[in-house]
This record gives structure tokens, C-alpha cells and sequence, in this order.
């Protein structure tokens, strides 16, 4: 994995890659007749204070205390390298016993994840919001267990808005379009910030189809890339929004997120697209600024978009009791709020969810939170989506440039979605 990007958060990189204990192989008997559960997971952290191996450990001390005779050895690494890591595990035959990363579908097609009815109690399984459980599913069986999540809404300078004389949040297109005039008139250097760069690009452009009225896919889960409302979208992006100069002078193609957030922070950019990890960037940087829903082509978009890691438990340790009672305890209220707390992120189950909305401390957190019935994610139950997103980084951003032919580019893309998905169930 990249720099970390679903959920906003950067990699730890080597220095606390460090800190996780080496990588064994999948769970084992102790001498002592005990059970060894390993554990592999992502580091949401970016100093050594804030290091996942924390939460880890102290989990795992606590599963011990309450479940004698099972061992849980976690170790933690940085996003850039967890996935790989685990890949690699798998087709060694050393897959651990759990992992925490950010995509499961290929193991699950391949046959090699327990499923959630497998592992975890009724009452554990019944409280994950069901609208990011539907995303953990392949052939409508539950193997990705979501971890934590995120949703997306429109962030926006408030001083620049009254600079502007911008009196309020856009709700549709027209009304966005015309904010990023009067902020162009203002002197904003980057009145909407438009990041289809290699970074994030898949976000961004899911964002914009979900306002338009489409999305990646329908709701049979077929591909929709092309669709006619995907194809609007993008040519009133391109003439509408980029070609009238209000995405700023740089070529939205070659801007990644973190740099429109950092300019956020900076007070360039009048409005964008953020989640919740941008706030505690801007309230860094002492910035005045406010969150509202998606604008929509005629009034606010009907959804945004969600996102979530994904726990999942692997059939090759033969420890699918022990895995289950381990990920019962993961999901308890305490323990999903010990996590996401700890990372301003969003819980996935309802009785979390409903704890966070009744803490007052979280109020920042409960627009985000009130979106999460109604998200959609990206289709991470496809073996394909690896390649169409990878496709989407290298093609999206010529779309909005100054003579980019959306019908082209929207066209190749679902080609080759097309192609990956019939070759993938051709296997």
C-alpha cells in the first residue's frame, strides 16, 4: 500500500515499522497445551506514542486474562508494506491466523477466509451497520469483517467564504460552481480543490459519480463506469468547473489529496472534499472552517461515500473457534471505542456508533457518523477492483483537462473491467 488512503491516514513508515515484532508463521500449539492465535494489523499511527502495537498488545493482554489456554501474538506494520506482507504470508503458506489490512476479496474468491457466520456470535455479527457489512460480502457471504470507517463531506474556509461574501455551503452543482466564482473573484488561489491525482483519484471520482446520480457500479453489482450520468458528470467537470479555472492553476490530474488538504490547512483552498482526519488538521492550524453534505447536480447528493479496513480470519491455522472468540472480544463496545477514539475514526458497529452519538466530546464526529447507513463503498468484493482502481489513477485525471473526451477515457476504463471481471470468473 501506498501512502494510506482510504482513510486519510499516512503511513508510520520504517521508523515504527520497527517497533512490530518480526513475522512468524500461522497459529500454533504452545508446548504448554495453550492455542497461539497470530495476529497481523496496520499501524493508524504516525508517531511511536500513537503505534497501533499499543492497542495490540493491551488487547491481546486482556483477551489472555479472560481466555486462559490462548496466546494472541500481534504484530503491527505500516500501511505501506502490511498488505504486501500478508500476501506474501498466504502464498508461503504461513498465512497468520487474523489480519487487519485493506482488502480481502482475493482471499475470499480463493477460498482461504473463514466467513463471519463462522466465527462470530449472533449478537457480534448482528451489531455491524449493515450498510458496511454488505461491503465485507462475496456471492452474498460475509468475509471481510469491517474494521473502522469513514465517510466524506464538503469541507469549506469559512473566512474565505466571507471574504467572498459567500453566505452559505453549496447544495447543488449551480450553487458550487458559483461559490468558486465569487472565491476566484476573491483572490483564492485554489477556489474548489479537485484531487484526481495518483493518490486518492478513485475517492475523488467516486464522490463525483455518487453526485451525479450514478456510481462504479448498480445495485447488481455490475460495473457502471460509463454510465450516461458518469459521462454528464465528468464533461461538467471539465467545462463547468476545471475549465473555468476555479480547480486552481495546477492540473487536477497531477494534485493528490494531501496536498489540496495541506492547502487547505494553509487557507488557498476554498472548498473540497475531506473526512474526518482533515479536521484535526485544520484545527491544527487554527483554521476557521465548516462541513456540510455533498452537493449534488440539482441539491444535495442522495449519498457520499464510505470507506473501511477489513479484518478477516484464515482457514489455514485451523484455529476458527479461538479466532472467533478473539474477534468477539475485538468487537465489544469498549474495545471499538478504545480504537477509533483513539484515531478520530468512525465505529462499525451499532452499539459503538450509539455511544459515540451520545458523547458529547464527538460532536465533531456526528455528521460524518450520520451518513454511514446510507454510504456506499468502493466494491471491494470484486477480485477486479485492484485493477480498475489502479486504472483509475493512471487515466481520470485526462478526463478534466483541457480537451479530455470523457466517452474515451470512462469507455477504456469499464473495457477493462469489463475484461477483468469476465477472466476472473473464468478461473
Amino acid at each position: 500500500m501506498q501512502r494510506r488512503r482510504f482513510l486519510g491516514l499516512t503511513a508510520a513508515g520504517a521508523a515504527t515499522a520497527a517497533l512490530a515484532p518480526a513475522l512468524t508463521a500461522c497459529g500454533s500449539d504452545g508446548g504448554s497445551g495453550s492455542k497461539t492465535l497470530r495476529v497481523v494489523a496496520a499501524d493508524y499511527g504516525d508517531k511511536a506514542a500513537n503505534h497501533s502495537q499499543n492497542y495490540w498488545d493491551a488487547l491481546a493482554r486482556a483477551f489472555e486474562a479472560q481466555n486462559k489456554g490462548i496466546k494472541v501474538e500481534a504484530t503491527v506494520l505500516s500501511w505501506t508494506e502490511v498488505d504486501k506482507k500478508v500476501a506474501e504470508m498466504v502464498a508461503s503458506g504461513k498465512a497468520p491466523d487474523i489480519a487487519q489490512i485493506g482488502a480481502y476479496a482475493d482471499f475470499a474468491a480463493s477460498g482461504k477466509l473463514y466467513s463471519a457466520d463462522q466465527l462470530l456470535k449472533i449478537p457480534t455479527q448482528a451489531d455491524i451497520i449493515a450498510s458496511i457489512a454488505r461491503a465485507g460480502e462475496v456471492g452474498r457471504v460475509q468475509y471481510g469483517l469491517p474494521f473502522v470507517s469513514s465517510t466524506r463531506m464538503l469541507f469549506y474556509n469559512k473566512s474565505l467564504f466571507a471574504k467572498a461574501g459567500i453566505v452559505k455551503a453549496p447544495e447543488s452543482w449551480d450553487e458550487l460552481q458559483a461559490a468558486a466564482k465569487k472565491l476566484q473573484t476573491a483572490g483564492v488561489k485554489i477556489p474548489y480543490g479537485l484531487p484526481l491525482g495518483p493518490e486518492e483519484a478513485p475517492a475523488e471520482t467516486l464522490l463525483w459519480m455518487l453526485s451525479g446520480g450514478s456510481g462504479y457500479t448498480d445495485h447488481d453489482g455490475t460495473y457502471t463506469i460509463n454510465s450516461e450520468d458518469n459521462l454528464a458528470t465528468f464533461t461538467w467537470l471539465r467545462d463547468e468547473l476545471v475549465g473555468k479555472g476555479l480547480t486552481g492553476s495546477g492540473e487536477p490530474g497531477r494534485t493528490n489529496r494531501q496536498d489540496v488538504f495541506d492547502a487547505f490547512c494553509k487557507g488557498q483552498v476554498g472548498m473540497l472534499n475531506g473526512h474526518p482526519t482533515l479536521m484535526k488538521q485544520a484545527d491544527a492550524a487554527g483554521l476557521k472552517y465548516g462541513t456540510a453534505p455533498l452537493p449534488g447536480k440539482s441539491g444535495k447528493a442522495k449519498a457520499t461515500m464510505g470507506v473501511a479496513d477489513w479484518i478477516m480470519a484464515f482457514k489455514a491455522g485451523g484455529h476458527r473457534e479461538e479466532a472467533g472468540l478473539f474477534l468477539d472480544f475485538v468487537y465489544s463496545t469498549k474495545n471499538v471505542l478504545n480504537f477509533t477514539n483513539q484515531y478520530d475514526l468512525l465505529p462499525v458497529t451499532s452499539s459503538a456508533s450509539d455511544r459515540m452519538r451520545a458523547d458529547s466530546s464527538k460532536a465533531h464526529l456526528k455528521p460524518f457518523l450520520e451518513q454511514l447507513d446510507n454510504a456506499v463503498f468502493y466494491p471491494v468484493d470484486k477480485t477486479s477492483w485492484a485493477k480498475v482502481s489502479k486504472a483509475l489513477k493512471e487515466k481520470i485525471g485526462s478526463v478534466v483537462s483541457k480537451g479530455g473526451d470523457p466517452a474515451s477515457v470512462l469507455g477504456e476504463i469499464q473495457r477493462e473491467a469489463d475484461a477483468t471481471e469476465l477472466a476472473g470468473a473464468g478461473k
